[in-house]
């Protein structure tokens, strides 16, 4: 049974949230405030997190920081009243998997609660604790890249990316299949947001490693030189 923490400090909204997600068959935790929230998810076993970005002591995005600075790799959904689409962003390259802006229907936040578990799920029965591509080494419980003696800083998002190549090597991997994979369906499909990010890692980890495929997407090219 999932365990799901709950990170929000209206009443109304918690008790929404706690009724429809038991009933469902899910285990809740609840938690009112940001700096409570930090301590209990890391020391506890839960299995996704629905953090409120608006609470009371200390701000959601600070949250969300921290538990991925502290290498917490479960899936996180954010709660928003704020209809800023800066926030949004601002969130997800932070580390947030998905948020839902308020008020939101109950059936619409459990179907992204059970994508969100379905992946992780999916992510978890074939990962290790690295991986690895000619000198490149990532550590998936920590989030550092390191390419040769050189450890190399990347955003949520780039490393998210960075992660899909390594899992397919020599794999072309359409334009389309890498924005479902990393920003998921609230993106524009004819977004350019992959060529932007592709170009941010072929910069960080070499330029000829992600080679373009004419017309059908990218390829991480394990006889490019570095």
């Amino acid at each position: 049974m999932n365990r799901i923490m709950i990170v929000e400090d209206e009443p109304r909204i918690t008790a929404f949230l706690e009724k429809g997600l038991q009933s469902s068959g899910f285990v809740t935790t609840v938690v009112t405030s940001g700096k409570t929230a930090v301590s209990i998810a890391l020391d506890n076993d839960f299995d996704l997190i629905i953090l409120d970005l608006g609470l009371p002591d200390k701000d959601g995005l600070t949250v969300l920081r921290e538990l991925r600075g502290q290498g917490m790799p479960i899936p996180i959904i954010l709660l928003t009243a704020r209809d800023d689409i800066t926030d949004k962003v601002l969130g997800l390259e932070q580390g947030a998997d998905d948020y839902i802006t308020k008020p939101f229907r109950f059936e619409e936040l459990l179907a992204r609660v059970r994508a969100r578990l379905r992946n992780a799920v999916a992510s978890t029965a074939y990962s290790d604790l690295t991986l690895s591509f000619n000198n490149i080494l990532m550590d998936l419980r920590t989030r550092r890249v390191q390419v040769g003696d050189r450890v190399v800083e990347l955003s949520a998002r780039e490393f998210t990316l960075a992660e899909i190549f390594l899992r397919h090597p020599d794999q072309v991997l359409s334009r389309q299949q890498l924005l479902d994979h990393v920003w998921g369906y609230d993106y524009d499909p004819g977004s350019n947001i992959v060529d932007v990010y592709v170009g941010y890692l072929r910069k960080k980890l070499g330029g000829t490693l992600i080679e373009t495929v004419r017309g059908m997407g990218y390829r991480l090219n394990s006889s490019a030189s570095q």
